[in-house]
């Protein structure tokens, strides 16, 4: 394993954001699916900073989350400092979130390289997780690249995007790291089979690491509009206009997408790094299946439940309350303090659905 070097120019930005509203009941608008210990028995965001506490000074790590979760977020690491807890009023989508990262971390160090993270995946390797970003940001060091992490597909899963892989451009201690020749959106299923079968396609993990200049001279050059709103911000910082107002004032009417569209997928400068340890975004319920023990009927339990002549159910049950089966099977049952939820596996893509109908009801909109 190659030693890891703690730099003074290297930055993580962890996006908090995201409502996570597939994992309804349990993730609400003001603590959603990151402030959640969905696995494990920290918060999704606690897991990913302890993951990369030892990559970066730590008044290097930068936190980007929803305004009105910005205090639960201080309270969830309170290793931080309050400066380091950034709150957007509105989400503005990734490309603004990058923009807004680049923007702050330039204020501190123009020379900086950064690496821009999720917080709500699960990666249980945490010594292979460090081992690939060391060599990423170094990637990022050595080039005006922008940077990937890519992760080896295990099936040919339609709910990802996918990064094509060309030649090697280099090797960083022994590691290769490749060429991109372009981001695509989520497939439909032959097509993800034909990417799985072919060997060059790897899931797009969301993570990014970069130069400031790099990514500066991409925000510019691809999405000017956006480009000139985070100048407002920039110009205000450094005039020493307060953050808050500026994000008050011009966060809002930034341009709302994706950094894949505005950015990944027209670039021509992106390298690839393979990740070699185990990722998973647990997008939806079912997804905790693969994390947890199951019994000889594939029943999933966390908490307090008992089965009788039941199958292939995934119950989560808190605060001590006992969930009882029987004689059913492929259900997900959630309970909480004022929630239950029932749900055929099958449809756990429609909670959202649930959720946004409860969003317009008086009655229940406080349990969204």
């Amino acid at each position: 394993m190659q030693a890891l070097h703690i730099m003074s120019n290297r930055y993580i930005v962890i996006m908090a954001g995201g409502r996570g509203e597939r994992f309804w009941p349990k993730s609400r608008s003001a603590r959603p699916k990151h402030l959640q210990a969905i696995i494990g028995e920290k918060t999704m965001l606690a897991q990913t900073v302890e993951r990369v506490a030892a990559l970066v000074p730590p008044e290097n790590l930068l936190i980007i989350t929803a305004a009105e979760q910005r205090q639960v977020v201080l309270e969830d690491l309170p290793q931080l400092s309050s400066d380091q807890v950034v709150g957007e009023p509105v989400g503005r989508d990734t490309a603004a979130a990058v923009g807004l990262a680049t923007v702050l971390v330039r204020a501190k160090d123009p020379d900086a390289v950064y690496a821009i993270l999720p917080a709500d995946h699960v990666i249980h390797d945490g010594p292979a997780y460090s081992e690939v970003l060391e060599t990423a940001f170094s990637a990022a060091e050595e080039t005006e690249s922008l940077v990937t992490i890519g992760v080896k597909p295990t099936e040919p899963a339609t709910g990802y995007g996918y990064v094509q892989t060309g030649l090697v451009k280099t090797y960083i201690m022994g590691t290769p790291v490749y060429t991109v020749q372009r981001f695509v959106e989520k497939p439909d299923l032959q097509t993800a089979l034909s990417y799985v079968d072919s060997g060059e396609y790897f899931w797009n993990a969301g993570m990014f690491i970069w130069k400031v200049s790099a990514i500066d001279a991409a925000l510019q050059n691809y999405t000017p509009d956006l480009y000139s709103g985070l100048k407002s911000i920039s110009d205000g910082i450094a005039a020493g206009t307060s953050l808050e107002s500026l994000m008050t004032e011009v966060y809002p009417a930034l341009e709302k997408i994706s950094v894949d569209f505005a950015i990944m997928e027209k670039a021509q400068n992106v390298l690839m790094v393979e990740s070699a340890f185990d990722w998973d975004d647990v997008g939806a319920w079912p997804a905790i299946e693969r994390h947890f023990p199951e019994d000889a009927l594939g029943n999933v339990k966390k908490g307090d439940a008992i089965y009788k002549e039941s199958a292939d159910n995934i119950i989560v049950s808190e605060n001590g309350h006992l969930t009882a089966l029987i004689g059913v099977q492929s259900l997900i049952v959630v309970h909480t303090e004022d929630v239950t939820l029932v749900c055929h596996k099958d449809r756990a893509q429609d909670i959202k659905t649930i959720v946004k109908e409860l969003g317009e009801n008086e009655d229940f909109k406080h349990l969204v």
